[in-house]
């Protein structure tokens, strides 16, 4: 399974910048799951954010829990799922839901 680094404050508290995340590919996200995303606009920019309603096939409309230090799909539209986000890994390993 991919690990991934993040970077950034938008999904404060669920994972912080610099936490180590555990991704499965060709996982169906639920609504709630955390998930890594790719945006039409930004096809370069993968994000992790908060699953919140499936818009039509792959694509979903996602959230980041920190609501003032996110751009997400108020800003950028529904996002394509890559993957669900399972486990943190590091610092403080953990599931995540």
């Amino acid at each position: 399974m991919p690990l991934l680094r993040v970077r950034g404050p938008s999904m404060v508290p669920a994972v912080r910048d610099g936490d180590v995340v555990v991704v499965r590919y060709g996982v169906p996200p639920k609504v709630g799951d955390l998930v890594l995303v790719r945006w039409g606009s930004r096809p370069d920019q993968l994000s992790i954010k908060r699953a919140h309603e499936q818009r039509g096939s792959g694509l979903w409309q996602v959230l980041g829990d920190n609501q003032f230090g996110s751009t997400d799909s108020r800003t950028l539209g529904p996002a394509e799922v890559l993957g669900v986000v399972r486990w943190r890994l590091w610092p403080r390993p953990r599931r995540l839901r």
